[in-house]
């Protein structure tokens, strides 16, 4: 009965250690990366100083993801919607406040306000369900950028 029990031990451990860990979900697939909420410099409300306020998203999978009507959205109910936009494979876009010419690297609200608060926020990435996908907050500790892990 010993040698079971044993055998059934090294067994069980063997598949415990051959088991990968789970990673968090937003540490791999459609996550938030490196947000930017409090643009360098004074806030004067300049386009310049908007677009210098952002949030990362980023694609580690190996495909492509379509990402028309995913939403970006924060704690006041601001809200990013992408239109129709490929990110590639193992890329990384920007959404900024400001105004500006959409390109492959950066994406543009167009508001003349600023949305992400410099003492606390939280930016969530949600699916065109409406189920969020990933999130990130932040307080002034993070001293204007918030890496998210």
């Amino acid at each position: 009965m010993r040698i079971h029990v044993a055998a059934l031990a090294v067994l069980a451990s063997s598949l415990l250690v051959a088991t990968p860990a789970q990673a968090a979900p937003h540490q791999g697939g459609l996550h938030l990366g490196k947000i930017q909420y409090d643009s360098p410099g004074t806030d004067r409300g300049s386009n310049a100083s908007l677009n210098a306020e952002w949030v990362e998203v980023h694609n580690s999978t190996r495909s492509a993801i379509q990402l028309k009507g995913y939403k970006l959205k924060d704690n006041t109910g601001y809200t990013y919607t992408f239109g129709t936009y490929k990110l590639g494979a193992g890329n990384i876009v920007r959404v900024r406040t400001g105004k500006a010419t959409d390109t492959a690297a950066n994406r543009y609200w167009n508001r003349t306000g600023y949305v992400w608060n410099n003492t606390s926020d939280k930016a969530r990435l949600l699916k065109p369900s409406g189920a969020q996908l990933d999130s990130c907050a932040w307080t002034t500790r993070d001293r204007g950028t918030k890496i998210c892990h």
